[in-house]
Order: C-alpha cells, then structure tokens, then sequence
C-alpha cells in the first residue's frame, strides 16, 4: 500500500470517528429531551397528587428517571490549547449544561414532593418530645412554672378536643417540670394509639400541630432564672409599659407586636439588641422587614456585615440607596448562592442603579437559581440599560425558569422596546415564558 493510500485510510477513518461520534452526542442529546419531557410529565403527576399513594407512585417515577440521568454518559469535550471567550461551546459542554439542567429541577421537584408528604402522626409526637425536652432542660423560676402549669393544661385540652381522649395534668413527681414530662409522655402515648393517617386524619394531625406550636411558643415565653436580669432592665427601659398586665401572661413577645403596631422601632431595636433568644431575634427582623424603618439601617449593616441574610431582607424593605448599604450588599453579589439571593432581592427593592452591571454579569453564572435571582433583581431596578442582557438571556439560556425570569423582567421595566421583546414569545416552549408574553398590553407605554 502507497503512502498516499494509507493516508487516505487513516483520514476516512478519522472521518468516521467523528460521525461516529456526532451521533453519538445526538442520541444523548434525544435521550435528554425524553428525561426533559419525562420530568414535566412527573411535575404535573406530582400536581394532582392527593393521597399518599399518588405521592409514593411519583416518588418510584421519579427514582426511575433519576437512575436513567444518572446512566447518561456525556463525554468530554475536547482540550484545545487557546480558549477563547468568544469561541462557541463544545457540543458535550452544552449536553452538560443541559444535564446539570435536568439534574437541578429533578432535585426540585424531589424537595417538592417530599414538602408536600405528610405531615404525620410522628411529626406531633417530635414536636410534644421536643417540648418536654425543653422543660425538663431548662431551670424556672416560680413564675416561669406557673406559666408552665397553664401552657401545658391548655395543649391538653386541645388535644383531648382533637383526638378524643382524656390526658389531663399529672401531679406525680418531685417537682413540676417532672409533673409535666409525665403529663406530655401521656399525651404521646394518646397520639401513638391514635395511628392516625396522613390522609384520613389530615386534619387532625394539622390542628395538633399547630397546638404543638402554641405550646412551644408558651415554654420559649415562661420566666426562667436566666430571664431575670434582662426582664429587669427591660423593665427599666419601659419595654412592658405597654402591656396593661404584665403578669398574666408570658410578655415578651406581646410587647413585640403592640411595639410594632404603634411603630416604637427603638423597643424593638432593644429587644434585638437585649433578649438573647433565638425565638426573639426571629420575631423582631421579622417586625422590622415588615416596617422597613430608616432608623434601623446602621444595626442591619453591622448584622448584613457579619453575613445575616435576614439583616440584608430588611436593608431591602427600608428600601434606602446608602451608598453604605448598596456597598455592603454588593460585596455579596460575587458570592456563595446563598448570600447572593438575598442580596439581588435587596438590590433590585433599593433599585440601585450602581448595581446593575455587578447583578448583570450574574447573567451567566453556572447555578441556574443565580442567573434566575440576577434577572429578577434587574427587572426589579427597571434600568433600561438592562434590556439588552436580558433580551440575551430569554433568547439563548437553556434554562425555561431563567427565561421566564427575563421575560418578568423585561416586562417589569415596560418600555415599549422591552415589551416588544417578550410579546414575541407568545407561542414560546415553555408555559412560563409564554404566561408573560400574554400578559404583554403594548398598548401606549413609556
């Protein structure tokens, strides 16, 4: 065989290599679209599921679609010695993207499955350990176990209420935290020989759970020794002035929401500042996300500052543009997805225009949940200077729930130019894009 001949050969074969190859990366990319489709199909099972079984059935579809994206085998791209940012993705990156696409909304809808078993029987059970737990670990003062006393005798009532029994207070024991744990163990038992059933008993086990949490709402209010300090310079503060009966009944938290009501941000900002209590800190961010006061804005940036996405939540309701607060919530734009959305949701409330390109360039971050928050953020701002990215975004990212993201966002900044884009999208693939092409009016705009 000539050289010419034989070079022939190992070119023909080459040849064949790569149409190999091509269609080799075109089944994957069918098999994909099938898992894709699959996936959809699951959603809408997962949708109208009403029972426990109809749940257990999703459950087996959707371990079986995930052993199957797991047996796809996407190869690697090839190595080339210069990359060049604007040179076209490999054809196995793309798969890859599209994958990690599948895989992200999989893990999802699996989250939403489980969020919407249940609950059951055994959960009531945990939160009544959880609380005698609390009781038994935890030294009163006399107070504290006279609240105690009634906390528990009221979840006793409702509970016989609900399942029909008669668990009442023990009086056997030592002491009354003893006296309670025998009486909750009781009702454990009372719930245990209930064997009620997440699907027949839905109701039930809903109402004892919320009597569960009254409960352990009423023991994290009792006095305990540890209380008294604080509750004495509370006291001197005139945090409980606003309370009419301050004995009856476990305050703190009372005082919160009358403090609230009548927009006292400095009571608040004390009690965030005194109760060491996690149960506390929660309610008073909560009242001042709810408020958004500008007097609050320099303790949320020393919170904000320590990584306190709920002190970014709240510099976002304040709505404020300080150039501190925009360069604090900057700092977190280029970080972990966890900090990140809390930070483009606050950035996009502010509507900081300094923040628009820093949140653009997130367009193309990797996680999908981070190119979704960025777009949302922009539209929120409504800088026109947005249109283009987010026009490039609805267009070409290969994930629908980030497309539908760009098209909220376009819509929200509402020119003309802006809504002529999504408008286009009426027959678009995906529900969620097309829902906002339809809402489209381009009837007279800005």
């Amino acid at each position: 065989m000539s050289e010419d001949e034989a070079n022939g050969d190992e070119a023909a074969a080459e040849d064949e290599a790569d149409e190999a190859e091509s269609v080799d990366l075109e089944a994957i990319g069918d098999r994909l679209d099938a898992l894709a489709a699959d996936l959809e199909e699951r959603q809408t099972d997962l949708e109208a599921a009403d029972t426990e079984d109809d749940l257990d059935v999703v459950e087996a579809a959707l371990d079986s679609l995930r052993d199957d994206l797991e047996d796809v085998d996407i190869p690697e791209p090839p190595e080339t010695d210069v990359e060049d940012e604007d040179e076209e993705p490999a054809p196995e990156e793309k798969l890859q993207d599209r994958y990690d696409d599948i895989e992200s909304d999989l893990s999802d809808l699996e989250s939403d499955l489980e969020d919407q078993r249940g609950p059951y029987g055994e959960d009531v059970v945990d939160e009544i350990t959880s609380a005698r737990n609390a009781i038994t670990g935890t030294r009163w003062t006399e107070e504290g176990t006279a609240e105690l006393i009634e906390a528990v005798d009221s979840f006793l009532d409702e509970l016989n209420d609900l399942l029909g029994s008669s668990v009442t207070l023990i009086n056997d024991g030592e002491d009354v935290p003893e006296q309670l744990e025998a009486s909750l163990d009781s009702a454990v038992e009372a719930v245990e020989n209930a064997k009620l059933d997440a699907d027949d008993d839905a109701d039930t086990i809903a109402g004892l759970l919320e009597a569960t949490d009254d409960l352990e709402s009423d023991i994290d209010d009792a006095t305990e020794w540890t209380d008294l300090e604080i509750r004495e310079r509370m006291r001197r503060e005139g945090y409980y002035d606003v309370l009419d009966h301050v004995k009856d009944f476990p305050p703190e938290w009372h005082a919160l929401k009358v403090h609230e009501k009548r927009g006292n941000v400095d009571m608040i900002l004390l009690a965030l500042e005194t109760f060491d209590s996690d149960f506390m800190e929660e309610h008073c961010m909560e009242a001042l996300q709810r408020m958004g006061p500008e007097a609050a804005i320099e303790p949320m940036l020393q919170k904000a500052n320590r990584r306190d996405q709920a002190a970014m939540r709240v510099l976002g309701s304040i709505g404020v543009a300080d150039d501190e607060v925009v360069e604090t919530l900057l700092d977190y734009v280029d970080s972990n997805p966890n900090l990140q959305g809390p930070a483009f949701r606050a950035l996009g409330e502010i509507g900081s225009e300094v923040a628009v390109q820093p949140i653009a360039n997130q367009l193309i971050a990797d996680e999908a949940d981070v190119r979704s928050w960025a777009a949302r953020a922009l539209g929120m701002i409504g800088d026109t200077r947005a249109i283009e990215p987010l026009a490039t975004v609805l267009e070409d990212d290969e994930s629908d729930r980030v497309r539908a993201s760009a098209a909220w966002a376009l819509t929200r900044i509402g020119t003309r130019d802006a809504l002529e884009i999504v408008a286009e999208y009426d027959d678009d693939r995906a529900y969620l894009v097309q829902a906002e092409a339809e809402r489209v009016d381009l009837g007279p705009v800005a």
